[in-house]
């Protein structure tokens, strides 16, 4: 029942852009300022379930209708708050406030509830984590996130980790542009390795590119030119938050390149693990990320704690925000870095 809080970010940007005014940044103070100051005061758990715990978990379907109801969460959320803003005359503080309120409900239950349905086997579950892709623009992390980054995370060719000393802001530039080229590029492959023309029906970058224009349009048609702002510019806060996210989870970690030029598995070692419960429970456990890379098949609900794992001081809410401010986020982390990985 605990992840039923997962929710709360939603509801409270809800709530906030119904009442309007000031309340239109109640999900980015709560975010970002009250949910830091809640992980300071909450503890760390770094228990592991025991093998009965985690088989009972994989057969509770509970977990999986948890993700599930986030898909009509995010599009109830999202078209509520298209309606009120074409048929509202707001301030601009007030359109400022509800896009990013709505942007944070795409980051934290769209995107990252379509990362882990997107690592599932069950076709629907797949499906479910492209259309949770779709208001934040960014169907294409699918295919570059699966066959891209889980395969070169913690190397220079992968896009979406941060090097040592490397800013936020310019990381950004960085991760949205490469990620994106990348999916091209895999794409290419994937065409290659099954014979495929680029237009074939089952070039997937194609038709996400057909859903992300077609989503665009009916934002326009449906909701006026204020509405494809709101929905323009909400999605960019949603993917930033993503990629905000991906930057504190690898930040300058690298795996040491073999002599055959290959470089070392993925272990343990190569994502920053945090056991803070409050994140823990508001990301579906995507705090443990050192095991998600690791086994990147398990369940948020059985994802474990490893000693091994680099630490990081504060959970992800309080990181993100940390992150913002580069050089207070190098005098904390640069420190943490295993000697073996710094430049």
């Amino acid at each position: 029942m605990k992840y039923l809080l997962a929710y709360s970010i939603p509801i409270v940007g809800i709530l906030g852009i119904y009442y309007g005014g000031a309340w239109c940044y109640a999900a980015l103070i709560f975010t970002f300022v009250l949910l830091p100051v809640l992980e300071l005061l909450l503890p760390v758990n770094k228990i592991n379930y025991t093998e009965p715990e985690i088989q009972n978990r994989i057969k509770n379907k509970w977990f999986d209708i948890l993700l599930y109801l986030n898909v009509p969460i995010v599009y109830s959320s999202l078209v509520f708050t298209l309606y009120k803003i074409s048929h509202s005359d707001l301030s601009l503080s007030e359109v400022i406030g509800t896009t990013l309120s709505l942007g944070i409900i795409l980051g934290s239950n769209g995107i990252n509830v379509a990362h882990e349905l997107g690592h599932r086997e069950k076709v629907l579950e797949r499906i479910l984590g492209k259309i949770l892709l779709i208001p934040s623009h960014y169907t294409h992390f699918f295919i570059e996130h699966n066959h891209g980054h889980h395969l070169h995370v913690s190397t220079p060719e992968d896009p979406s980790t941060a090097k040592y000393n490397q800013n936020l802001y310019l990381f950004w530039f960085q991760t949205v542009m490469g990620t994106y080229i990348k999916a091209w590029q895999i794409q290419k492959k994937l065409n290659q390795i099954e014979n495929r023309t680029w237009y074939s029906i089952k070039n997937d970058m194609i038709w996400f590119t057909i859903i992300q224009i077609s989503y665009l349009f009916s934002v326009y048609y449906f909701f006026d030119f204020i509405g494809f702002i709101v929905g323009l510019f909400s999605g960019a806060v949603g993917f930033l938050l993503l990629e905000t996210i991906n930057y504190i989870e690898h930040y300058g970690l690298k795996r040491n390149q073999l002599v055959s030029g290959r470089y070392e598995r993925v272990s343990e070692k190569h994502s920053w693990n945090s056991n803070h419960v409050l994140g823990r429970i508001i990301l579906y456990e995507l705090t443990r990320h050192s095991d998600h890379h690791y086994k990147s098949q398990k369940k948020y609900q059985i994802l474990e704690y490893h000693d091994v794992s680099p630490q990081m001081p504060f959970g992800y809410p309080t990181s993100m925000v940390l992150s913002f401010f580069p050089p207070i986020w190098f005098a904390i982390m640069n420190k943490r870095i295993p000697l073996e990985m710094k430049p």
